[in-house]
This record gives structure tokens, C-alpha cells and sequence, in this order.
């Protein structure tokens, strides 16, 4: 059986990039330079995928009309007609984006290419009969707030989600890892009291997975009621159909939240949402990237590097912590545009203004640099190598750190004086083990706890650090 024609060459959008002309012509990066890394996503976020997904919310509106017993202009499809119907969007290939896109440089209106398309493709078959239902009773918005919101909840759901799961468990098993080796504090950049490694690691893994379940538990949301929100094409064309709960049957069954009140735009509040949800979660792994950079240049960490790679264009002893501070840059990126579009997205003057078409299309600019940041995460994070070393060595050089436990078992004993005395003992002076135990013996304490803290050293003062870590991170 005849029911249309379908352009068809590639199943989906290119992978690779194999005109590196091309990619040197990108105005950004993420289709340039970094177009393999990001490639992932191309398959949601591009314009082929903005393409596709309105292919899929048109085709899937016509096919719930004809399901709806009370719409009697549309009649109900073969199995066949559904299976060509939903080949349109499924089989979606490159030879129909750029038909769509020839339509659009004549009709100059991105929506009503697509519903020509369509059109297109069911004119000369079976189903010419339906041609005019395409779109029926729909705004523009009532097609592209759908599709953003798929595309938005699958880029999320099946790359950037991932990835970020992937770098928590790295961190996670190297927090495991070292959750019991000793590491000196710095607060203000300072010597300050011993912890591990593990447990600020820990720290870490605890705030992300925090953040990263809000990311998680994010409603994408989607409305379908017409040119000013209110089903007045719809009800004016069938009086008796119960339209909010046909519309809200859609939305739901695409995956998506209904939202019952709008004006002819969604308002985009989940957006903001989930903008404000990623930017908590870049910021708390810029900071990891900044504490990771520094740990480095302190030598807590060794990075192991290929034979090939070079750090310096002049100093070949040079490994270059670049994953950590690629990330940052691409985080500061993502997390400009998020604000941004957190601010505009939610503001449209009265019914609606058209400024959010655009600042829509950099949505998934944003999200693209958070995932190109986790990637290069996730590169640094292989390369790195606990220092036990140098971790010994700073411990070792650091006994001044005592002074805070020595200085808290007097004052229990009740010197009222024991912050002072141990500030003239040890500020701006190298304290020693031998010092600082001479200094111990010389005072008025109990036998019990003279010899705990004669027996202390900075590698032991550790606290409940250990266990710290492994309740957050487990023990495999």
C-alpha cells in the first residue's frame, strides 16, 4: 500500500565530523574543536534534533486526534498508516532536515516547515484525506514548548546524567581509596589541623550527589491549548470534546508534566528550575576543580601523563593540570549562559513576545559546556596519583598543628590561660617533636592524658575522618 513518499538517506544526524574544513570554519567550539567530544549530544540538542522532536509532537497530535472517537473529521489510521506516520519522526534522516530547511527559507517560519513537510509527504498517498488535520488547532508554541522539553529531558537523561554519575563514582572510589591517608589542612592557605584525603574528597562527592539528586528530580513540563492558552480553536471546532483532558493525555504521554494554565507560551519556570539546579552543580565542582588544581601544585598529587603529551612548549618536565582547568572554564561558560537564561526565559511581555525563540536555541549551549566540563573531569581524574610522599613530608614538617589538641586538653583541665600559652609556643615559630613533647611533659596533667598527647603526631590527629569518609562514600 502507497501512503507517501519519506526522503531518506542517513538514519540520523552525522557522528563524526569528516569535513575537517568544516569544523575549522565553527564559530564555536563545541561544533569545532571539541565537535567529537560533544557529539553525544547532537542527537538532542542540534537543529536536527529541534527538527525531529516537532516532527514527533505534530505526528503524534494527528495520531491522538484520529484516536479520539469525537473528532470526527480525522478517522482512524491502518496499522500501516500509524507505522509510515511515526516513520516520519522515528526514521528521520539528514535528506528530510534539509527539505524542511528548503521549506523554511521560502516560508521563513521554522514550525510551519515542518507541518509543510508533513504535508508534503502525505499528499501524493493514502493519506492525502488527512493532509489538511496537520496541525490542527495548534500555535507554534503548542509544537516547539514539547519538543524543547523532550529534547531538554533526553539530552539531561541519557548524556549529561551519565557522565555526571561517572564522575561522582570517580571521585567516590578515589575518596574510598584514601579515606584513611593522613593529609595536612590548609585553611586560609595555612598549616592547619590534619585530615585525609579521602574525607575532603568526601566532602565533595556529598555536595554533588546532594545537588545532583535536584537535577534529577527535575518536572519537565509541557502545555498544549492553543493561540492564547484558553482551547478557543479547539472548542469553537467541537463544542462537546473535553479538550484539557485530550491535551493533557498528550502531554503526559510523551514523558512529560502537564501544565493546566499558561498563556500561548509555557512559561518556562522549569527551566529556570533546572538552570538554578545546574548551576549549584557546576559551582560546587568548580570548586572541586580549584581544590584538585591546588592539590596538584602542592604535589598531594602526582598526574601520570602519555609518553606523547607535552606541558610546556618549553619546560618539558611540565604536566600541566589542563583537564581541571578546561573544566573551569567550561563551567564559568555554562553557568553565565544558565543564569542568563534563568532571568530571561521566565519574562514575556503579556500573552508573549518572541525573545525566548532564540535564547531557547542556547539552551543546550549551556548544557553542552557543563558535559564538555565533566568530560574533562573525568580525563584529569585518570590521570591523578595519591602523593603519600609528599602527604608524609607536610605532616612531618607541621607539628604546630598539635598545638589546637594540647591547647583543648587544657582548657578541660581548666587553664584559663591554654590558648595563649600555646600561641607563644608555637606562632611564628618551628616547633619540633622533641619541643613540643619537652613542652608536654612540663605541664600538670593527669598521667592518662600526658601520655595521649605524647603520643600524638600529626598523622594520628585525625579525628573521626576516616569514618567521615566512608560513611559518605561506602566501603566498595
Amino acid at each position: 500500500m502507497s501512503v507517501g513518499s519519506v526522503y531518506n538517506t542517513r538514519a540520523g544526524p552525522s557522528s563524526t565530523r569528516n569535513d575537517m574544513t568544516l569544523d575549522l570554519h565553527a564559530l564555536s567550539p563545541l561544533d569545532g574543536r571539541y565537535a567529537e567530544k560533544t557529539a553525544a549530544l547532537r542527537p538532542f540538542l542540534s537543529e536536527w534534533a529541534l527538527m525531529q522532536y516537532r516532527l514527533k509532537v505534530e505526528v503524534g497530535w494527528l495520531l491522538a486526534l484520529s484516536e479520539a472517537a469525537e473528532v470526527t473529521h480525522i478517522r482512524q489510521f491502518s496499522a500501516a498508516e500509524e507505522e509510515f506516520l511515526t516513520s516520519l519522526w522515528a526514521g528521520f534522516d539528514d535528506c528530510a532536515a534539509c527539505r524542511i530547511k528548503d521549506i523554511e527559507a521560502r516560508t521563513k517560519h521554522d514550525v510551519k516547515a515542518v507541518e509543510y513537510y508533513i504535508r508534503e509527504c502525505l499528499r501524493d498517498g493514502d493519506l492525502c484525506d488527512v493532509e489538511s488535520s496537520v496541525h490542527f488547532a495548534c500555535t507554534s508554541d503548542d509544537i516547539n514548548n514539547l519538543a524543547y522539553a523532550m529534547m531538554f529531558r533526553d539530552a539531561m537523561c541519557r548524556v549529561w546524567l551519565p557522565a555526571a554519575n561517572s564522575v561522582l563514582e570517580q571521585i567516590a572510589t578515589l575518596a574510598r581509596q584514601s579515606a584513611a591517608t593522613p593529609m595536612l589542612a590548609r585553611t586560609h592557605g595555612q598549616a592547619a589541623t590534619p585530615t585525609t584525603l579521602g574525607k575532603e574528597l568526601a566532602v565533595f562527592s556529598h555536595r554533588l550527589k546532594r545537588q545532583l539528586r535536584q537535577v534529577e528530580a527535575q518536572e519537565y513540563l509541557g502545555k498544549f491549548n492553543g493561540a492564547t492558552g484558553a482551547y478557543n480553536a479547539h472548542r469553537i471546532a467541537y463544542p462537546d470534546v473535553d479538550w484539557r483532558e485530550l491535551s493533557q493525555q498528550f502531554v503526559v504521554g510523551l514523558g512529560l508534566a502537564f501544565n493546566p494554565l499558561t498563556t500561548q507560551i509555557e512559561p518556562h519556570d522549569y527551566l529556570a528550575e533546572l538552570a538554578h539546579s545546574l548551576m549549584r552543580f557546576n559551582t560546587v565542582l568548580l570548586d572541586f576543580c580549584r581544590d584538585i588544581w591546588s592539590y596538584i601544585s602542592l604535589g598531594v598529587f602526582r598526574q601520570q601523563a602519555a609518553a606523547d603529551d607535552i606541558g610546556s612548549s618549553t619546560m618539558p618536565h611540565k604536566v600541566n593540570p589542563i583537564d581541571f582547568e578546561n573544566a573551569e572554564a567550561n563551567l564559568g561558560i555554562s553557568h553565565s549562559g544558565l543564569a542568563h537564561l534563568a532571568g530571561k526565559l521566565p519574562v514575556s511581555r503579556m500573552q508573549r513576545d518572541l525573545s525566548d525563540s532564540s535564547a531557547l536555541r542556547n539552551y543546550g549551549v549551556a548544557i553542552a559546556h557543563s558535559y564538555l566540563a565533566l568530560l574533562s573531569i573525568q580525563s584529569g581524574l585518570k590521570k591523578l596519583a595519591v602523593n603519600h610522599d609528599a602527604l608524609a613530608a607536610d605532616l612531618e614538617d607541621a607539628w604546630e598543628v598539635l598545638a589546637e589538641a594540647i591547647q583543648t586538653i587544657l582548657r578541660k583541665r581548666g587553664h584559663a590561660d591554654a590558648y595563649e600559652r600555646l600561641k607563644a609556643l608555637t606562632r611564628g615559630q618551628q616547633v619540633t617533636r622533641a619541643g613540643l613533647r619537652e613542652f608536654i611533659a612540663g605541664l600538670d596533667l593527669p598521667s592518662d592524658e600526658s601520655t595521649r598527647l605524647l603520643e600524638l603526631t600529626p598523622t594520628s590527629y585525625l579525628g573521626f575522618a576516616e569514618e567521615l569518609a566512608l560513611e559518605a562514600v561506602g566501603t566498595e
